[in-house]
Formats: structure tokens, sequence, C-alpha cells
């Protein structure tokens, strides 16, 4: 696969939630990437392997020096942290100045991800959480190397209206504008809802058809559960089965579709996703 890139366009739809969510029952290997600009949270939020705090220094702060001079795909790991639990992560910045300290590096970054499930030492698909963004954001450079950009958004009309809005403006810049034939090209655009699993079903085929409406080329992959007592375990932040919340429960279904979907495309970059909105929505 490689890298899977993660944002939203506006609010706090839960991009950092969604990564690690998705990243905790990832079938292979994987690396969570705190790419958002504006600064990282999980240092604030997860407690390190060691049940210390995550080192705010090593991670994307740390590697931006190693990076300018070229990055071969395993020195990430000379970066990542490990959480509590044994999750992989490369730190964010611990706030939006910093990010100057990347201009310029992103597509090398964008690379190294793409690159680091080939790596014959320590293969792994790297999950990247890009936060907000917008077109003057910089980690829409790493969107190109990816081999999916997924948008995550709540469920309001205006949120869906503006993901839709989104999806085809990225849809134009990374596919040269040729509505309609955006889900034949790579990146692959992908929405996933974070909704009521009680109506996920019903909201998952209205919002794919305002999708297909708008020839954005995109498509729901499917919806993770609006799930705050299981975002607070999965943080650390409440105790509980984490693997029984509904959180969980709904990411280890987006994973199952995200394969019978996408997979023919990963393994094929002229293939497009399966036809039709997720298998067994609803379900």
């Amino acid at each position: 696969m490689a890298l899977i890139a993660l944002a939203a366009d506006k609010g706090s739809p839960g991009v950092t939630t969604a990564a690690v969510a998705l990243a905790a029952v990832w079938p292979r290997r994987v690396l969570v990437a705190e790419t958002d600009p504006a600064g990282g949270d999980l240092v604030y939020r997860s407690a390190a392997a060691h049940g210390g705090p995550l080192n705010p220094n090593t991670g994307m702060l740390s590697i931006a020096a190693t990076a300018r001079r070229g990055l071969v795909p395993d020195q990430l790991w000379d970066h990542t942290q490990p959480l509590s639990g044994g999750l992989e992560v490369l730190v964010g910045l611990g706030i939006s100045e910093q990010a100057a300290g990347l201009a310029g590096i992103w597509p090398t970054l964008g690379r190294a991800f793409a690159q680091l499930a080939d790596s014959p030492h320590a293969p792994a698909d790297v999950i990247a959480d890009c936060g907000r963004i917008a077109g003057d954001s910089p980690a829409i450079e790493l969107f190109p190397h990816a081999a999916l950009v997924l948008l995550i958004s709540r469920t309001e009309p205006e949120a869906i209206a503006r993901v839709r809005d989104r999806a085809a403006a990225l849809a134009a810049k990374l596919h040269g504008g040729s509505r309609g034939v955006a889900s034949l090209a790579t990146p692959l655009i992908g929405v996933v809802l974070i909704a009521d699993p009680a109506n996920s079903g019903k909201l998952i085929h209205q919002v794919n058809d305002m999708l297909v409406a708008a020839q954005t080329g995109a498509r729901v992959i499917g919806t993770l559960a609006d799930d705050p007592a299981g975002a607070d375990q999965l943080a650390g932040r409440k105790r509980g089965r984490l693997d029984k919340s509904m959180l969980i429960r709904s990411a280890r279904k987006v994973t199952v579709d995200l394969s019978q979907q996408y997979g023919a495309a990963w393994a094929n970059p002229t293939a497009g996703p399966t036809a039709g909105p997720t298998a067994g929505a609803g379900r």
C-alpha cells in the first residue's frame, strides 16, 4: 500500500483520532506520521511505551535536518517513538511556526513515506495525519506520493458540502482538472464519515451520490463511529475494552473496505477502485 494521507477541510472532525484508530487495526506494520503543519496532538494526548511522555523533539522536528541532506526511507525509524500499546509514531510539530523549518522538504518526506513499504529491512505502510488542509497547506505536497487521500468529515450538511468541494478541488489539483476521470488516477481520493453507526448505510449512499453528481472522482469508503468514549480510550484518557468500542469496530470495517475497494488499484496503478459504495454498508 505505502502512503495513506488523512486530511480534513475545516473544523475538527477527528483526523488524528481516525489516523490512530485505523493504524491500531491495520493488517500490516504501520507508522503514524503527524504531518499537520499546524502542529501535532499526540505528544499531549498519548503516553510513550515507557509510561512517560513522548519526546516532542523526536519526530517531524528532528527529521527536518536529516531530510535536507536526503532521506532514505529506513531513516524514518530513527525519528519514531512507540506509544503505550506499541504503535509507532512520528510525532508532529509543537507549533505552526516550526513548519517553516520543513519548507522545501515535503516532497522528500512524501517519497520516503511512499517507499517505506518497499524497504528490504523494515517495511511498513505510513498513515499521515495531515490535519486541516487548504490550497496553500504545505502538507498537500505529500499527496502526489500517496496511494490514497482520505478526507475525514462529519455529517452536518455544511460539512458534507465542504468535503464535496474539497474533493473536487483536490482532484483538479492532483489529476489535472479532468472532471470525471479522477477515479482512474492516483492518488485515489476517498471520504470517511464520522457518524452514528445506526445511520451509516443511508449516509454513505447519500454522500456518495453527491460526490458522483459533482464528478469529483471521490467515493465514500465508509464510516468511523462518532464514539467519544472510544476516542478517550484510544488516547489513554479512559479505561475499558478498547477492542470492543464502536470506534475500533468501525475502524476494522473501514480497513477491510479499503482493501476490497482499492486493493487492485494499489497493486496496479492503472486500475481504479471497484465500482459502487462501500461493500456491505450498514451491516
